[in-house]
């Protein structure tokens, strides 16, 4: 089981994969918006989406866990 956490606080502005979804390294599974920048926020590991524990329009803080790959 590998967490993916959000590496600045923001607002979920849009989810780019679905749970069941395989991913790659460097793959961006959501965008951030921050400070009106876009963040994407990537996996560093293969896997697949076992879960989102976000949604678009949440609010996540540096660190919170946003996916979580198997």
């Amino acid at each position: 089981m590998i967490e993916v956490k959000a590496n600045m606080a923001g607002s979920v502005w849009k989810i780019v994969v679905k749970e069941g979804e395989e991913v790659e390294d460097g793959q961006d599974l959501l965008i951030l918006e921050s400070m009106k920048m876009e963040i994407p926020i990537a996996t560093e590991d293969d896997g697949t989406v076992k879960e989102l524990k976000v949604k678009e329009g949440d609010f996540v803080n540096e660190g919170d866990v946003v996916a979580i790959l198997e």
